[in-house]
């Protein structure tokens, strides 16, 4: 499964250095806005420590690790919609993947000029998810003109999909993201043939910056809306210093952890980011390995044994018979597969089984 991340926001919010810390690569990042004209896309490795100590029982040759595809976007501008700077340019390529992470800016700082002219991220959220809908509104426009003649002449299914549609309009028209409407089953795969942009699952990524005005360390005003937002809409968001980590990008892992401790900040917000990426998008990982690799695979969670395998090969989702299992847990307390064998912790699973995060799996086919 490849899982594609957005990196979107307003100009000079902080997308491109994040970017750049996300993949260690060097797309641009000036201070102007139109900066990022073309898409760039990194791949970077899902944290996970559970390869390593996999890889030692294993004693495997290398690790391969599950991975999110990142794309830096163009920074948008108010009347993108309808085609203002780079605007169908940005919602083309947005449409292209798996979910949005916005980027809004909490820091103060005057040598970084802000689009708007003062920092205000509740205010850029609105501009930019503003936009979106309202490219969403054409869309839905536009197919709700062609299934209303189908529908006029008694067409079933044209007069079902009619009204979901009015519904989404009338959501849309309200300034709320198709995604935050309650939908059954059925009427999710209609609206999802429409490819919608605010259908998408969003990630707020709230930019600070080291030795700046943080709103967040603050507690202002601009911040408390902020996480009322949050709370009010369910939207899930990581807090990430892009600049000091695309300062630590090069860097050893034991020199990041000291600069963090220096900086009286333990965790990676980039690690955080991923992490709450798999998770929005409600993914886990399960395990294969041995003495050539140990691979990390990415699956939807409530997979069945089947499914999991197609992320390895169709023949291990079309020719399953059944999968050895075990659980990451009780392979690093017993110490080695064999010894998980022996204790019985090592199950046969049929069609049916429910693949479970960090589960280690060999498919018998």
């Amino acid at each position: 499964m490849q899982l594609s991340v957005g990196i979107v926001g307003l100009p000079n919010v902080g997308k491109s250095t994040l970017f750049n810390a996300l993949t260690r690569s060097s797309v641009p990042a000036e201070n102007y806005p139109f900066c990022t004209i073309d898409p760039s896309v990194g791949v970077v490795a899902v944290p996970d420590k559970r390869l390593e100590t996999l890889s030692k029982i294993s004693g495997s040759e290398k690790i391969i690790p599950a991975i999110v595809e990142f794309v830096d976007i163009a920074g948008l501008v108010k009347g993108a919609a309808s085609g203002e700077g780079l605007g169908n340019k940005f919602l083309q390529n947005i449409r292209e993947v798996s979910m949005i992470a916005e980027v809004v800016r909490i820091f103060e700082d005057g040598d970084v000029h802000h689009v708007a002219g003062v920092v205000d991220p509740m205010s850029d959220i609105e501009v930019i998810n503003l936009e979106l809908v309202m490219a969403d509104m054409e869309t839905v426009a536009k197919r709700l003109a062609n299934v209303e003649r189908d529908a006029k002449r008694g067409d079933k299914s044209s007069v079902v999909e009619k009204e979901i549609l009015e519904q989404l309009m009338a959501h849309l028209q309200d300034g709320k993201l198709a995604n935050s409407l309650e939908m059954t089953d059925e009427q999710k795969k209609l609206v999802k043939a429409l490819h919608l942009l605010t259908m998408k699952q969003f990630l707020y990524v709230c930019n600070r910056k080291q030795g700046a005005y943080n709103l967040d360390e603050q507690n202002d005003d601009r911040w408390q809306r902020l996480l009322e937002f949050f709370e009010a809409s369910g939207s899930e968001y990581v807090i990430v210093d892009a600049g000091m980590e695309h300062e630590l990008k090069d860097m050893e892992e034991d020199e990041k952890i000291e600069f963090r401790r220096e900086y009286g900040t333990q965790d990676s917000g980039i690690e955080s980011l991923i992490r709450a990426c798999y998770h929005r998008l409600g993914l886990m990982s399960y395990f294969t390995t041995g003495e050539k690799e140990t691979h990390a695979w990415t699956v939807e969670q409530g997979a069945t044994g089947p499914e999991a395998g197609a992320a390895i090969h169709t023949d291990f989702q079309t020719k399953y018979i059944r999968a050895q299992v075990v659980s990451f847990e009780d392979l690093v307390t017993a110490g080695s597969m064999a010894k998980a064998r022996e204790l019985g912790k090592l199950r046969t699973e049929g069609k049916e089984y429910i693949v479970k995060d960090g589960d280690v799996i060999e498919f018998l086919v």
